[in-house]
């Protein structure tokens, strides 16, 4: 594997029973690069995900990340990565300057490092107003910007973030991009699943999957270019139907 590369999927594959959830995708990301992974729900992308970070173990192929191979050195891959899923994973009873102490406690940090992080975080991602508020009490946009934070307070080297702008309203989901920005251009790779396709705008190199597989990578200016598409939900949409009528074609 091209140890340049922060992230390396090689054949990778999981199955649950009969059902091949994520088909031997290959693909590789660097440092610092804003990486997204787009598909439709089902699609398999948080089964990658969930591979990456060391939560599922693979049926086949082989991965590393930072360094790490994804199936003897999952612990190791842990301390070395953010992971922000979905659902945000905050508990609502405590603050967020509590939520941040939880999390912090589980990277192993010490209470000057969390203190530390804190302050930053707190101007960084302009959190100060709501630190003593309850987590179950803040507004959406606000919950997604607590778990950022409790996804990078520890300086991770990667940043794993699966639909992290579901549900979030427009504006916020602008602001949450400048954040990504921030980060990548402070040398933290980051890793995006995503449904919204003109999220894919944002990103350096997108990847489309469908049906467990990955069926194009590259820049979404050169896809728009190469399929001669105005938008990337149209190279989506014509890829994925491409996809589907040779499934059918192969089935009949």
């Amino acid at each position: 594997m091209n140890n340049g590369n922060v992230i390396e999927a090689q054949n990778l594959t999981r199955k649950f029973g009969n059902f091949t959830a994520v088909d031997s995708v290959t693909f590789s990301v660097g440092k610092g690069e804003v990486f997204g992974f787009l598909g439709a729900n089902g699609a398999g992308k948080s089964t990658t995900i969930r591979m990456l970070t060391g939560i599922l173990t693979p049926t086949g192929g082989k991965g590393s990340v930072a360094g790490f191979d994804i199936i003897r050195e999952q612990e190791k891959i842990r301390r070395n990565i953010g992971y922000m899923s979905q659902k945000f994973s905050l508990y609502e009873d405590l603050t967020v300057e509590e939520n941040l102490a939880f999390y912090g406690g589980i990277y192993g940090m010490s209470s000057k490092e969390m203190s530390s992080a804190r302050k930053r975080l707190y101007e960084r991602l302009n959190m100060g107003d709501i630190r003593r508020r309850l987590a179950g009490s803040i507004p959406l946009g606000w919950k997604q910007r607590t778990s950022l934070a409790c996804a990078i307070q520890h300086n991770p080297r990667i940043l794993f973030l699966d639909e992290p702008t579901g549900g979030v309203d427009p504006l916020s989901r602008r602001a949450f991009w400048d954040i990504i920005y921030d980060l990548s251009e402070s040398g933290i790779t980051v890793f995006v699943t995503t449904h919204y396709m003109d999220e894919a705008e944002y990103c350096g190199r997108i990847s489309i999957m469908h049906a467990g597989k990955i069926i194009t990578i590259g820049n979404p200016t050169v896809l728009k270019k190469e399929y001669r598409k105005k938008t990337i939900e149209d190279v989506f949409i014509y890829l994925v139907s491409n996809a589907d009528v040779q499934t059918n074609q192969s089935n009949n």
